[in-house]
């Protein structure tokens, strides 16, 4: 740590990309109403009703869904969920999680889907192509990990509208800018400090943005589906750095 942080004006940090013909909504096979940045408002909700048939959940366009897609390990900060579930899948509220991992975690998941049948769904699987529904369906995604060096999914989130709640640490504080609500600028949620209380705050400050201000919530959408990640983007960082360091920049 003392020399990265004694040499760190030479260190580049650069976001990883993701591949924007898998993560496509406008062209996705595994969804179930394809949709884009323009027509989303009519034709995301179509997602999320589908998806609540399939896996057993209320289905009502009304409730706000939050996906959870992770291996299942102390990193990923499941205790903080576990700390709050009971208040967190209130009524008006939705939890699906696909992952696999530590047993307790998926244990964890398996009883709260036993206790409330209606609100969670807990798939101990990976499965890509429900992935890509989840990814379509949900309102917001939940990411409150411990660390996280890069983060994949909280790019795919954005690719798909739907907004990213996060915890602020490595590379999720680096592409999630959180919701400012009297400037009315940023593409999601996010929390400082590795505490329970903290992240529900945060989820519930979303749900609040979600039902009572849609329109803030719509342009947040907008934005974060407009911002790109694709390796492209990625590639022309690497080519920059490659040609500071021979000298052609």
């Amino acid at each position: 740590d003392g020399l990265l942080s004694a040499r760190h004006f030479d260190l580049r940090g650069i976001v990883n990309g993701i591949d924007y013909g898998m993560y496509n909504p406008e062209t996705d096979p595994d969804i179930f109403q394809n949709y884009n940045a323009e027509d989303f408002r009519v034709n995301k909700h179509v997602n999320k009703e589908r998806l609540q048939e399939m896996l057993g959940l209320r289905v009502d366009k009304r409730k706000y869904m939050i996906g959870l897609i992770s291996r299942l390990t102390d990193q990923k900060g499941l205790d903080l969920i576990n700390y709050c579930m009971d208040r967190l899948v209130d009524e008006f509220t939705q939890l699906v999680v696909i992952g696999t991992g530590e047993a307790q975690y998926e244990n964890m998941f398996r009883h709260y889907a036993w206790k409330y049948p209606d609100r969670v769904s807990a798939n101990i699987c990976y499965d890509e192509n429900l992935a890509h529904k989840l990814y379509a369906a949900a309102d917001a995604f939940l990411m409150p990990s411990r660390f996280e060096p890069c983060g994949l999914t909280q790019l795919i989130s954005f690719r798909y509208g739907t907004v990213p709640i996060v915890r602020e640490t490595g590379g999720l504080k680096d592409t999630v800018q959180p919701y400012n609500e009297f400037e009315n600028t940023g593409d999601g949620f996010s929390f400082a400090n590795y505490n329970g209380e903290e992240l529900l705050n945060i989820v519930n400050y979303s749900k609040n943005v979600f039902f009572e201000h849609k329109s803030n919530w719509n342009k947040m959408v907008d934005r974060g589906m407009r911002k790109d990640y694709s390796w492209n983007t990625s590639r022309s960082y690497y080519e920059g750095m490659y040609r500071y360091l021979l000298g052609e920049a």
